[in-house]
């Protein structure tokens, strides 16, 4: 008897038509669904640490904002001994069970959250525009800018928000809020619809 195949759907599927009209504007909106996101608890300094770090191939930031990378894997902040590490490449347990080889046996856990989360990417010009509609972090770019990543929230929904280019940004919902929070976005790029017009800075002030 064949084994049944299991079928992944990312949050926002049904959103993708929508999000896809978007491209080629002032700003746009998809999901880059399905990636693999491992939780990672551990001591910072610890040996633990430092071989977790070994493991995905870059250190763990040290502090709230800080992000690190190596090749197909990202490492974001989310505490003093929390981090996420979001992969590309590896599948979720490919990942999880070289990160628990890597902490072995010592104080600290590791957990795939992959279907916890899922991903949008925010891009264009007048991205910073609409993420300031509604998330209170100063993303001014004396403040904010590419390799950071806080916990915030975006409209009314918590995320991670993650700066990946000077007009590029990941948010990072709970898969239950991903919905409500592609409609804000789509809702609040609505006046930035289509290219942006002669002379007009691409970022704000």
């Amino acid at each position: 008897m064949a084994e049944p195949t299991m079928l992944r759907e990312s949050p926002l599927a049904h959103l993708e038509g929508t999000m896809r009209a978007t491209h080629g504007g002032a700003v746009a909106l998809r999901e880059i669904g399905l990636l693999s996101m491992i939780s990672v608890r551990v001591e910072p300094g610890s040996a633990a640490a430092a071989r977790l770090g070994d493991a995905i191939g870059c250190p763990l930031p040290a502090a709230c904002g800080q992000t690190s990378a190596a090749g197909e894997h990202d490492v974001l902040w989310l505490g003093p001994d929390e981090w996420l590490v979001v992969s590309r490449r590896d599948e979720p347990s490919t990942l999880a069970a070289l990160l628990h080889q890597a902490l072995a046996g010592e104080h600290g856990s590791v957990v795939d959250v992959s279907a916890n989360r899922t991903v949008l990417e925010l891009s264009g010009g007048r991205a910073r525009a609409v993420l300031e509609k509604g998330c209170p972090v100063d993303l001014h770019p004396r403040a904010f800018f590419p390799g950071r990543a806080v916990t915030t929230t975006v409209g009314p929904v918590p995320v991670v928000l993650w700066q990946t280019g000077a007009a590029g940004y990941r948010l990072l919902p709970r898969s239950s809020f991903a919905d409500y929070l592609a409609r804000w976005l789509l809702d609040a790029m609505t006046e930035y619809a289509g290219p942006p017009r002669a002379g007009l800075p691409t970022v704000p002030r």
